[in-house]
């Protein structure tokens, strides 16, 4: 951070969950583990475990049903819906029919069979290698517990009956804690784990409380009453920072507070240049609990829908019904706005532990996206079928991702064709137009470009893959990552290629890869011509406020001088001294 001086003794880097920056006393938030005893019952006892089980399930249900109704009026129904799927949860049969089979089996006590049940559960969602399907285990703990305490008749501790002003320190925070925080006192919060995409993380930033994830043993280091800082926007936490550091930081504050509110007032402006040039700014969204921040951030339409989390957020894959509820649910919140919604989008770094698919040596290059989808033709189906019938809501685009070549593309929408014969036959409603697009996110794609050109609607360039694809780098692998670089030259004229190939056939072409969201790259983006850019709500005012403050004869001129440039880090140079002298921004590049 420019001007700030940080001690790294008392500095830790974790995850940003929820932007801003809070100066505050640190509160130590400890609930107290719950102590389940192990006995043996006669058989004339089952009958009674099972009756208590089931009234702490109906308990269980009543404080989960008054905080959803507590949480929608406070911050929308849409995050509400965190504590809807808590409800299916009790619902579970891993939870209720197999624990009360086993009380009848096995002659233990309930809170034994149940805590097994919901070990059991609980090992089996995190073993899954994704860290949105691990966080979701964090649900069914939260879940868990409160039926445990139930059954022993404890009270749970909750951040209700706080007294002053506190940042809170906790090794996680569950979603029933954060939904209980009073928040005038807690001005900002940091666990030693956690995520992004975690139901914590979500409501943090519904919340508008600025907050740090992922900080690994910051309950360790931090002592109840220090004084500390939280940077949500740069993911550190200082602990008993100088009074040189908090003065900096206080002004840091204020300029971040004058910086929000410039950018709020930019919410229902167009992303238009000086000279008059309109680029379409979209919302790249994983759950449809970020909504909210979609039109709270002034988005323009959805440019990626993201359908993982129904897949690897449950053991078993989703109905047709279940998508289809899913999808119109957005669709109609979003409407009229457009919403671009990609097909299943796992393999890599994700995986279905339903499909039982053998382990592979190069998972990032073997049976993921649509190469998954066209082998299991079952799973395919069905999610079409569910998107279909949602486009009949709203405006709906399909977007095939990983598409390689040309013959994919068209066994794709084979199926998507089939699918609408079917709908027809079976009387539903869809958009008989909908419109067909692909990510062009590896190489291949790259170089036919102008042949998918003539097959789709239009393009969406996924840049996080087609970096990773064209430079050879494991984004992932900690030994090379460095060498993950948007601005080296192979990456620019790639991304001009695609750009002209699309206008030259007269289809849109947009960008949905984190490049899209990073304010270094706004005018480079702008100068190559793209359509449109979709990104995390939270980025949009910032690359707004570039795009309104330039032009876009300036930002042409500004991309040829960097086609000029033979290596990355020339390039890197050049427009690290450009982006600082001509935007006043508030992170650091």
């Amino acid at each position: 951070m420019a001007g700030i001086i940080m001690n790294e003794s008392n500095t830790l880097k974790g995850i940003s969950a929820s932007a801003g920056i809070v100066i505050g006393k640190a509160f130590i938030y400890s609930p107290e583990d719950i102590v389940i005893s192990k006995y043996s019952i006669d058989i004339s006892d089952v009958k009674n475990e099972i009756t208590r089980f089931q009234i702490a399930l109906k308990k269980t249900r009543q404080e989960i049903i008054v905080l959803k109704d507590k949480l929608g009026k406070e911050i929308g129904k849409v995050h509400a819906n965190i504590f809807t799927a808590h409800l299916l949860i009790l619902d579970d049969p891993m939870l209720t029919a197999d624990t009360i089979n086993e009380v009848k089996k096995s002659k233990f006590n309930i809170e034994h069979v149940f805590s097994q049940s919901l070990a059991k559960l609980t090992q089996m969602i995190e073993s899954v290698d994704d860290p949105y399907f691990k966080e979701r285990g964090n649900d069914i703990k939260d879940v868990g517990r409160r039926v445990l305490k139930n059954l022993v008749g404890k009270n749970r501790e909750t951040l209700v009956d706080l007294k002053e002003e506190v940042i809170v320190f906790a090794k996680d925070l569950s979603p029933s804690d954060t939904a209980t925080m009073h928040k005038e006192k807690v001005i900002g919060f940091a666990t030693d784990i956690g995520g992004k995409t975690s139901h914590t993380a979500i409501m943090a930033r519904a919340l508008q409380i600025p907050a740090v994830v992922g900080l690994g043993n910051v309950t360790e280091k931090v002592t109840e009453g220090d004084i500390v800082i939280v940077d949500g926007n740069r993911g550190i936490i200082l602990i008993n920072p100088d009074e040189e550091t908090i003065k900096k930081y206080s002004i840091e504050l204020e300029k971040f507070i004058a910086f929000e509110r410039e950018l709020a007032n930019l919410k229902d402006l167009k992303a238009q240049t000086k000279d008059d040039y309109l680029i379409k700014i979209n919302a790249n969204i994983e759950i449809p609990e970020e909504i909210p921040l979609v039109h709270k951030h002034g988005a323009e339409g959805i440019g990626l829908y993201r359908t993982e989390f129904l897949y690897l957020n449950k053991p078993n894959l989703p109905s047709e019904e279940e998508q289809f509820n899913a999808y119109r649910f957005v669709v109609e919140e979003m409407a009229p706005k457009p919403v671009i919604l990609r097909t299943l989008d796992v393999g890599g770094d994700k995986f279905l532990s339903h499909l039982n698919l053998a382990k592979e040596m190069n998972p990032f290059l073997g049976l993921r996206a649509i190469r998954l989808c066209l082998a299991h033709p079952d799973i395919f189906r069905v999610q079409l079928r569910a998107i279909l019938r949602a486009s009949a809501y709203g405006k709906l685009k399909i977007m095939f991702p990983m598409i390689s070549s040309v013959e994919e593309l068209k066994k794709a929408k084979e199926f998507l064709e089939e699918a609408k014969k079917e709908l027809k036959t079976d009387g539903f409603a869809f958009d008989e137009n909908i419109e067909v697009g692909v990510m062009i996110e590896v190489p291949s794609a790259v170089l036919i470009a102008d042949i998918l050109a003539k097959e789709v609607s239009f393009f969406s360039i996924g840049t996080n893959d087609l970096i990773q694809y064209t430079l050879a780098i494991d984004r992932i692998n900690e030994n090379i990552a460095h060498l993950y670089n948007p601005l080296h030259p192979a990456i620019l004229r790639s991304i001009k290629l695609i750009i002209d190939a699309a206008h030259k056939a007269n289809i849109v072409v947009g960008m949905c890869g984190e490049m899209a969201g990073d304010s270094i790259y706004t005018s480079i983006l702008l100068g190559l011509g793209l359509d449109s850019l979709s990104m995390s709500p939270i980025a949009i005012p910032e690359v707004k406020k570039i795009i309104r403050s330039t032009t876009l004869r300036e930002a042409k001129d500004y991309v040829g001088k960097i086609f000029a440039m033979s290596t990355a880090d020339e390039v890197k140079k050049f427009v690290n001294s450009s982006i600082t002298k001509r935007y006043t921004v508030v992170k650091e590049f």
